[in-house]
């Protein structure tokens, strides 16, 4: 995975766990208590949206915004009044908070006056560290603290120290339930550390074995900290990376309220290839849990053209569930609330799993719309279903702008017959779909209001209890 994908420019900057600790219905469902029989699972609808809101303080004009548009919210620590205003405006939405798990932070903000600040990016202030525990600070094979290349003043720390893994849970379970936070959105659950620095870690030989050790360690820590979260109805959502090279990892990461790809529908081969998302196991992994709807996935595709946007849109509609969440990013410090239009094109509930054409496609079809994701490096064909038309485009336009069609109807065939039949409705053409591109098509007849309030699902729940 690029650099890029790991960018996160902070500016103040089991499966049977999961199920415990997170469940919803949709909307229109009575809130129940633990006392009360279960409410119906909920179902698959077209993905939710959700803000990353940790490049900026956000204004009050984005708050409101926001209480509209999504239904999880990540802030910065400090924001605990942004957070309350949005609980105010809107009780169903998640509001996480930001905090990293692999680093700890000496840059103005999170240092003032010599002094750690009150609330940090991270779990431990670099100050504390400084002065009462400077082993927590990682070494590279030369004795040497390993700042991130790209990231001044983030330092990396010891995550395999069972005494780190202790006082960073200790301290985030304490905020995070002292300020009333819906649980927390943990940072940096990376693959390798080579994304940040080319250091060697003190006591290991190489790179692999390097990042060995900071995978173990990682492990561990996820565990620690998510069985206590756990205990206190919180929930843990590691942004964890490149799990298309370790199976089973996604699924082990997320089993505590779910997990966050950053970069997802990623094109391989610095944007020649394929999408990264559907190698290795990743994806199955991925369709796994949204099946299942007992976590988040909260996705993340970088856009910088409509290419992007729809197959990034349109391969998590693909793992449309009860609680999958996706946003585009068009900056890489995430400053501004992002939405796309394709959020609006009223998809509807999944009528059907996903499945795999033959040439690789994948397709999903809904109550309202059909999706259809090209994931290889080479032009493919796809035939659409019938009526159905481009998100905004005129009822009587079929192709979209994405696509064009490899051959023309047949004209529609009449019957012999001297009694009168209905004709045939002659099949849609082909449409040809680029590489690692997608289609996405509604019903034509489907009303969709751009920026009115249109949140369907109930909200989630903290263990057995419902968040109010």
């Amino acid at each position: 995975m690029p650099k890029a994908t790991l960018m996160r420019a902070h500016p103040a900057t089991r499966w049977a766990a999961a199920a415990a600790l997170l469940a919803g219905c949709l909307s229109g469902c009575v809130t129940s208590s633990a006392r009360e029989i279960a409410a119906p699972p909920p179902k698959p609808l077209a993905p939710c949206a959700w803000w990353y809101g940790i490049g900026q303080p956000p204004t009050s004009q984005e708050i409101e915004l926001a209480a509209r548009r999504y239904q999880v919210v990540v802030l910065n620590a400090d924001q605990g009044a942004a957070m309350r205003r949005l609980r105010q405006l809107n009780p169903r939405v998640k509001v996480l908070v930001y905090k990293d798990l692999s680093s700890t932070r000496n840059y103005p903000g999170a240092v003032d006056g010599g002094q750690d600040a009150v609330f940090l990016p991270s779990g431990i202030g670099y100050v504390a560290a400084e002065q009462h525990h400077p082993e927590w600070f990682a070494q590279d094979v030369n004795g040497r603290r390993i700042e991130w290349q790209g990231y001044p003043r983030h330092w990396q720390m010891a995550v395999w120290n069972p005494d780190y893994q202790k006082a960073w849970t200790e301290a985030v379970v304490a905020e995070v339930t002292r300020e009333g936070w819906d649980g927390v959105l943990a940072d940096n659950d990376f693959n390798s550390l080579s994304h940040y620095s080319s250091a060697v870690l003190a006591g290991t030989a190489n790179v692999a074995e390097t990042d060995r050790k900071l995978r173990d360690g990682l492990d561990a820590f996820l565990s620690k900290a998510g069985d206590a979260l756990t205990n206190a109805q919180k929930l843990l959502v590691p942004n964890v990376s490149e799990t298309h090279l370790v199976p089973g990892r996604w699924t082990a990461h997320s089993r505590f309220g779910g997990a966050m790809e950053e970069n997802f529908g990623f094109r391989e081969n610095g944007g020649t290839g394929g999408l990264l998302t559907f190698r290795g196991n990743e994806f199955q992994e991925l369709r796994a849990q949204a099946a299942l709807g007992e976590s988040m996935l909260l996705l993340v595709t970088r856009t910088h053209n409509a290419r992007e946007e729809r197959s990034g849109y349109a391969s998590a509609a693909l793992l449309a569930g009860p609680r999958t969440c996706w946003t585009r990013a068009t900056t890489d410090d995430y400053r501004d609330p992002e939405w796309s239009t394709l959020q609006d094109a009223g998809l509807g509930e999944a009528v059907d799993a996903a499945s795999r054409l033959p040439n690789g496609v994948w397709t999903r079809t809904f109550t309202h719309g059909w999706v259809a994701v090209n994931t290889t490096a080479a032009t493919q064909t796809v035939v659409p279903p019938q009526g159905l038309v481009a998100p905004g485009a005129p009822a009587r336009t079929l192709t979209p702008a994405s696509a064009t069609p490899t051959s023309t109807p047949s004209s529609t065939p009449t019957s012999t017959s001297a009694s009168a039949t209905p004709t045939s409705t002659p099949a849609p053409p082909p449409l040809t779909l680029e590489a690692a591109d997608a289609i996405v098509l509604v019903d034509p007849q489907q009303l969709v209001t751009r920026g009115v309030w249109r949140i369907t699902r109930d909200e989630f729940r903290v263990g057995l209890l419902w968040a109010r």
